[in-house]
């Protein structure tokens, strides 16, 4: 039988480049044509029907059912126009990826004919079972009812033929099962207290809305070569693996010109994105051989959010027409970069200003300070909560890598708004305002703050960008509503701090200004710890963070402490965004999908080591044997065969380690596997059956090295890296 290896190269050199089709040359002609938007509501909605969803999209207003019967016929009267024939209530448990269950429009009448019919009740509200989704406890298996409910900020979309219909997903008794529940509260939250704060400075403010643009970095690898690793086909990285001799150190892929069959697939995806209204803007080579990347304009962040997890599905759909297989795994290959998600987050009131830039006005510009301090001061005072929001299994091999960011929490601001911080903590304020050039004695205007005023930290978790922060330590296969989530409802309890005590200081007879300018100066002082304009990377920086009180926590079971601390129970509480149920639930759910996926690993290294590595290492040195049986008959001296003989010898040696530290790992495995408490059996995971992760995986690595090319049943990293 053929090496399934060679089979799997041969199949990636008779590739042909499908021809795709592109519906328009001007992407404005198509953009958006498969989303049931404001234009083709106004179309197919009555004034009443549509004027409800605006009010319901921009006030929050609840739609009465006699609407929603009108909406579900217009939906289904423009979907069936475009060709669909189901629909369905498309959302995102806590899986970590999207879900759906299809209906057809179809329904049989009682004289033996059939009608399309989509009903009001259809489009606000289903039932899937819930008890199949994680719950962490908040529902047993034999509680099947759960709920999910239309989402009318998100528009309806079709995809392959079906009526998409975002919505939330609840149990029972009312508790979030999903992403988006907790993530439009948060949104709920902060808008109500920065509309508040705004009001010192601009009465005119009557909604602020979070904007998100993400970032999605992801590697493609040949279909034919991913389904010949078992590894990568289980658990979306390579288990085992010699680094290419050629990888990524000319940094040559890095903007290069895209290759053929990707720019292809490129094009497929985004014109299928676009016509979903996904509004990508940017695609280039990323630095791994392999890598790549494709950014959105900023949108609402829900909005955001609901495109970039149909983003990652519409990709890897698209990817198998042109037999590639999308990599979204934080660290698919050791030894070059893994890919992150990059989170670029920013404020926007209602009249389209942006409260993280402070435009083009020279002049003390107080609101601006006011957001970006207590953004500054909100990831300071819950900076474990933002790292707990961002970790995984996944994000573990990627964390403080040399393409991220470490595990430290930091903000980098650049040296020209970190130097006016310190400027403005050192000042002396004057208490009397005769004009604006007395408020601050010694603290120069606020320049003009451009775009691209600071440098990039890419060692930075948390970096100021010129008019927004970008959340560098996201994973690239992660839903974004659960760092966005924290980082909003941190945010809304900021600023309604920072209220109370700026009007603490208004009663006690402070003018307006000099308030706010006094609790700035406080939280700045404050928060001076998190303020970090150098390598990330380095130990003394580990060692500075320490000194700074700043939490290093590696690992994904400790850092999820953070969910279920006494402080974030109050956080939660107090915002409405979690109960106290639904946050420990999700600290559960969290722990238990990581210590799955390491005993899916280990599960994966053993099957591989015993039925597929050491069958083939052994199957080379048996043909040495014969080599040095054959040369030692002939009488030939023992020189002769001495490198034989020395491979031989090698390969028993890392044969012998890779049997022993697997049937170790098995041991640890079912020990951990009789742990009760779900924290305890994740961290023995991690601690005790991880570990053995690497030194298999050395001694097989070496072993690849030993065994003729021929022999070796994996694809190799030089094959998967370099696409062809």
């Amino acid at each position: 039988m053929a090496n399934i290896r060679f089979q799997a190269l041969q199949a990636v050199l008779t590739r042909s480049i499908p021809e795709v089709k592109i519906p328009s040359p001007k992407i404005s002609d198509f953009f958006g044509a498969n989303v049931f938007d404001k234009t083709k509501m106004k179309e197919y909605l009555s004034t009443e029907a549509f004027q409800g969803i605006v009010n319901s999209v921009e006030k929050g207003e609840p739609i009465p059912r006699d609407l929603a019967e009108q909406v579900a016929s217009a939906m289904k009267s423009w979907a069936m126009s475009k060709g669909a024939t189901h629909y369905t209530h498309w959302f995102q448990p806590l899986t970590g990826s999207t879900a759906e269950k299809h209906d057809a429009f179809f329904e049989p009448t009682g004289d033996g004919g059939a009608i399309e019919r989509f009903s009001g009740d259809a489009l606000a509200q289903q039932e899937p079972d819930a008890s199949s989704f994680p719950s962490g406890g908040i529902r047993n298996t034999f509680e099947a009812r759960g709920y999910t409910a239309w989402d009318p900020s998100s528009p309806a979309f079709i995809m392959a033929r079906t009526l998409c219909i975002p919505t939330v997903f609840v149990s029972y008794t009312g508790e979030a099962l999903d992403y988006k529940v907790p993530l439009l509260k948060a949104l709920n939250a902060l808008d109500k207290a920065a509309v508040d704060v705004c009001h010192y400075f601009d009465k005119s403010v009557e909604k602020v809305n979070a904007s998100l643009g993400i970032e999605q970095e992801y590697f493609l690898v040949d279909i034919a070569l991913f389904n010949a690793r078992p590894d990568l086909y289980l658990t979306g990285r390579t288990l085992f693996g010699h680094i290419s001799a050629k990888n990524q150190q000319l940094e040559d892929h890095y903007f290069g010109s895209i290759p053929e069959r990707v720019y292809a697939f490129m094009q497929d995806m985004e014109t299928e994105a676009l016509l979903l209204g996904i509004p990508l803007k940017t695609r280039h080579n990323e630095v791994a051989p392999s890598q790549f990347e494709c950014a959105p304009i900023y949108e609402e962040i829900n909005l955001a959010i609901d495109h970039n997890q149909l983003l990652m599905d519409l990709m890897d759909r698209i990817a198998k027409r042109h037999n590639f297989k999308v990599l979204l795994h934080e660290k698919p290959y050791a030894g070059i970069n893994g890919s992150g998600k990059h989170n670029n987050w920013s404020l926007i009131t209602n009249a389209g200003k942006n409260l993280l830039s402070p435009g083009k006005t020279p002049k003390n510009n107080l609101m601006f300070l006011a957001f970006f301090v207590n953004t500054i001061k909100a990831v300071y005072e819950h900076a474990d909560l933002l790292r707990a929001s961002i970790a995984s299994v996944n994000n573990d091999h990627r964390l403080g890598a040399n393409e991220a960011p470490p595990a430290i929490i930091s903000i980098f601001l650049g040296s020209q708004l970190n130097d006016l911080l310190d400027e403005i903590e050192t000042s002396r304020i004057s208490k009397k305002i005769k004009d604006d050039a007395l408020l601050w004695q010694g603290i120069p205007k606020i320049p003009q703050i451009l775009k691209d005023n600071t440098d990039r930290n890419r060692t930075s978790p948390f970096a100021f960008t010129g008019n927004k922060f970008e959340l560098r330590a996201v994973g690239s296969s992660a839903n974004s509503a659960s760092p966005m989530t924290i980082l909003n409802v941190i945010m809304a309890e900021q600023l309604k701090k920072f209220k109370y005590d700026v009007d603490k200081l208004i009663k006690k007879g402070e003018k307006k200004d000099v308030a706010l300018l006094i609790v700035l100066k406080k939280y700045i002082k404050e928060s001076k710890n998190i303020r970090f304009e150098g390598n990330g990377y380095s130990e003394e920086w580990e060692k500075e963070a320490e000194a700074r009180g700043l939490a290093n926590v590696k690992t994904t079971p400790k850092a999820l402490d953070a969910f279920i601390s006494d402080k974030s129970d109050i956080l939660f509480e107090e915002t409405g965004v979690f109960t106290r149920r639904e946050a420990h639930a999700r600290h559960e759910i969290l722990l238990d999908a990581f210590y799955k996926k390491l005993q899916i690993e280990a599960r994966v290294i053993g099957e591989m080591g015993i039925n597929i590595i050491l069958p083939a290492a052994i199957a080379y040195q048996s043909k040495l044997v014969e080599n040095v049986r054959g040369l030692k008959d002939l009488g030939l001296d023992k020189d002769t065969y001495k490198a034989q003989l020395d491979i031989i010898t090698k390969m028993a040696e890392h044969i012998n380690i890779v049997k022993s530290d697997i049937e170790a790992m098995v041991d640890a495995r079912k020990k951990a596997n009789t742990i009760e408490n779900i924290r305890d059996k994740a961290i023995d995971y991690d601690e005790k059956v991880k570990p053995y992760f690497q030194s298999i995986r050395y001694h097989v690595d070496k072993l690849e090295q030993l065994v003729d090319d021929s022999m070796w049943p994996l694809p190799k990293f030089r094959e998967l890296l370099f696409i062809k």
